[in-house]
């Protein structure tokens, strides 16, 4: 019987048009912008100014703190100028512009295609390098991957899980990656086995990507440690917490992280990343996106520069169809609407997801029929319509005390629920407000 985790979760349809599509390689865009807030943490701070010469791999914007992260240039060109730009929520973030010339790379990266598996550096060496090249979790979350690797004081690591389940339904890009790039993965993920010091990693997939199932433990045998675990189909089967319950069956505590459990959880496409970095010298500056929908013409997965305009993609997986009535960046179920199809593809960019008609349109909400569904289906044992409850009315104590900050926004309570109550919308208010409130304390 194929594993899952314990606690609820749901299986929606998966709609995975893009299954098997060759990766595509995006055109280069005439002009790029690169955002300097890529991930969680605080923004990086800008390097260069109006007029500077790049080349790809130059670095952008500097890391501003522990939790932060580096940015590099995409292409090669002049910096147009460094201003406030709408990102693909519709808020001005700081912007690095960059009018493009040519496509001339920094020396110091190794553009070859060979595959080079021998591993020279210090597991302290292995680290800097990641945070040097601005590696992110590439999974949606761009959380710093290096700071996942530096293990605390006091705490042990003792395997290294890796998410490749994308339960997310529509997205492909991590499947594709995985049938195209499984001996770098397989690199990147003994990369980071040596920099936690550990000789043990789980390589999680749902057993709806059977071919990469089968790629990947025929190469796995080659590589000292790594296993292949096969998952039952089950969404938010990618959530850290879940994915650990499925793969080794620790729970983790609440309002802990994955290292108290003794694991550290990294994305496929992130070690395929720290392959890059680590064995290539090369920055993370491009990524893998995922542009689908039913009526979509051409459902692709394309690899494309950091700053290229979601329109491009758009434009290259066939144009927006005429009956679309929303743009989804990510997936339908964790995935937020597009303001404008003008913003960028940033780091976290997994997907590009076009709803037709209909099906974009929210039901009106109806009164709580006390039927109990969002409470089994929720991954992390809450009861979702106490919490919606009382952010509705502010009662802000009571939310804390109901550990809404333990939700991970998956949104499976809101899929099933009958009288479409927008459950997740008003968790989702709540935990900013509780959060702001928690934080105030430590001040």
């Amino acid at each position: 019987m194929l594993k899952t985790f314990s606690l609820g979760g749901i299986h929606p349809p998966e709609n995975k048009f893009s299954a098997g599509q060759k990766i595509e390689s995006m055109p280069i865009p005439s002009q790029v912008t690169i955002p300097v807030g890529q991930h969680i943490g605080a923004p990086a701070a800008a390097v260069v100014k109006k007029g500077d010469t790049v080349k790809v791999g130059t670095l952008l914007a500097k890391a501003a703190g522990f939790v932060s992260a580096n940015i590099h240039s995409p292409v090669s060109g002049t910096v147009f100028k460094i201003d406030k730009v709408a990102d693909a929520s519709g808020l001005k973030k700081e912007s690095i512009i960059i009018n493009v010339e040519g496509d001339e790379w920094e020396e110091s990266i190794d553009r070859s295609s060979d595959l080079v598996t021998e591993i020279n550096m210090a597991p302290q060496d292995i680290v800097k390098r990641i945070a040097d090249c601005g590696i992110v979790g590439l999974g949606g979350a761009t959380f710093p991957a290096h700071v996942k690797l530096s293990v605390p004081t006091g705490k042990t690591c003792d395997v290294l899980i890796l998410n490749a389940v994308e339960c997310e339904p529509y997205l492909t890009s991590d499947h594709q990656l995985m049938m195209e790039k499984g001996e770098e993965i397989m690199v990147g993920t003994s990369i980071l086995m040596a920099a936690l010091k550990v000789d043990r990693a789980v390589i999680g997939i749902e057993n709806n990507k059977k071919d990469a199932i089968d790629h990947l433990t025929n190469l796995a045998s080659k590589y000292p440690g790594i296993q292949i675990e096969a998952l039952k189909v089950q969404y938010p089967q990618g959530g850290e917490k879940q994915l650990i319950d499925a793969c080794i069956k620790r729970q983790i505590p609440s309002g802990k992280l994955p290292i108290e459990v003794g694991a550290v959880v990294q994305n496929v496409g992130t070690t395929f990343a720290v392959y890059e970095a680590v064995q290539k010298n090369k920055p993370l500056f491009e990524r893998i996106v995922t542009v689908t929908g039913k009526s979509v013409s051409k459902p692709s997965n394309f690899l494309a520069r950091v700053g290229t305009p979601i329109s491009q993609l758009i434009d290259q997986a066939g144009g927006l169809p005429a009956d679309t009535e929303k743009v989804i960046g990510g997936g339908p179920m964790m995935g937020k609407a597009i303001v404008s199809t003008d913003a960028p593809i940033t780091k976290g960019s997994s997907g590009i997801l076009i709803v037709k008609g209909q099906e974009a349109k929210r039901e009106k909400m109806q009164p709580c029929i006390k039927c109990s569904k969002c409470i089994s289906v929720c991954p992390m044992g809450l009861e979702p319509y106490l919490l919606m409850t009382v952010s509705q009315k502010a009662i802000w104590d009571r939310a804390e005390e109901e550990q809404i900050m333990d939700c991970i926004e998956c949104g499976s309570c809101s899929y099933t629920c009958p009288s479409t109550r927008p459950l997740l919308d008003y968790i989702r208010l709540g935990k900013g407000k509780v959060g702001q409130i928690m934080r105030s304390r430590t001040k």
